[in-house]
């Protein structure tokens, strides 16, 4: 009776240890500055890609509907392009677009790379070898080179959810590795056997045993991927492998170029775009280095 007690207490206090661990995202919002400060500059960004274009008196990204190539003003905040595009609508659009994209290539890459990390590390013997030579072959594979090449061989006609496909294809594979050594190493924990005792079913033990031990990281993971994504796709259209019809803010940054807005002193074609991009990325940065911090502290507290 003593033992199984004993077992008991050791079992909750590791799930008491994993329920601090995922936490809630109310409590990292008043508890980490960076998180904080991350996520709400991240949901500025979602309110003016998903809801300003809403109110677009116009068609964006459609060429010749304002005068063209005039300053910021009233009227035009940002000014307007040699295409007769206003910056601040066309920006709005761009947000939205590549905020898409990174979110679609983040959810794949994230999910696929937890399943399969969580089936090579679980199981054991050739399964989990295969596996762990299929991840590293897929992490060895230069991605630039291919991407460059398929969008090429694309023309720039690929979808945004072909595209999205596309470099899901190279985000699963990192997570997949991590995951892989942390069910290695969770699988190898008292609670995990006294699960197997208790007769607990594989998909239990993972359910309830394992996957909260992932989450957090998953979030952070998930934040990381989102910027890459967004990055390998502003990559590819500042090089014009992108479809240049579609606003992102890649397109937007490489119709500048291909305008020498800078030379020609259209300074406000180009430089909200690199601004945004720069004040994105820091904000996924806060955003994945708070949720890293919470997972930590919350580990030492457990």
């Amino acid at each position: 009776m003593q033992t199984r007690v004993a077992i008991d207490d050791s079992l909750a206090s590791e799930k008491k240890a994993t329920g601090t661990l995922v936490g809630s995202l109310f409590d990292m919002y008043r508890s980490n500055l960076r998180f904080s400060v991350g996520i709400s500059i991240i949901f500025l960004f979602l309110v003016f890609g998903f809801i300003v274009p809403l109110l677009a008196p116009v068609q964006p990204a459609k060429w010749h509907t304002v005068p063209r190539d005039l300053p910021p003003q009233l009227g035009h905040l940002l000014g307007t392009t040699s295409l007769g595009q206003s910056v601040f609508w066309f920006l709005s659009r761009a947000i939205g677009n590549s905020f898409v994209i990174g979110f679609v290539v983040a959810a794949l890459g994230t999910v696929v790379g937890v399943i399969v990390g969580i089936v090579a590390g679980f199981n054991r013997g050739i399964l989990s070898t295969g596996i762990g030579i299929l991840i590293d072959t897929f992490i060895a594979i230069p991605a630039l080179p291919i991407l460059i090449l398929l969008a090429f061989l694309l023309q720039g006609k690929a979808s945004i959810f072909l595209l999205c496909a596309i470099l899901s294809a190279f985000n699963w594979a990192w997570p997949a590795r991590q995951v892989r050594s942390m069910v290695l190493t969770i699988r190898e924990r008292a609670f995990i056997d006294v699960a197997f005792f208790a007769n607990e079913s594989t998909w239990r033990i993972i359910y309830k045993e394992i996957l909260p031990h992932i989450l957090s990281w998953a979030g952070a993971n998930f934040t990381n991927t989102v910027l890459v994504a967004i990055g390998s796709e502003m990559g590819l259209a500042v090089l014009g492998l992108s479809s240049p019809e579609r606003p992102t803010l890649g397109t937007m940054i490489y119709w500048a170029l291909q305008y020498q807005a800078l030379l020609r002193g259209i300074w406000w074609w180009l430089v909200p775009p690199v601004v945004t991009t720069v004040v994105l990325f820091v904000s996924l940065f806060l955003t994945s280095s708070g949720l890293q911090d919470y997972r930590a502290v919350h580990r030492v507290e457990a």
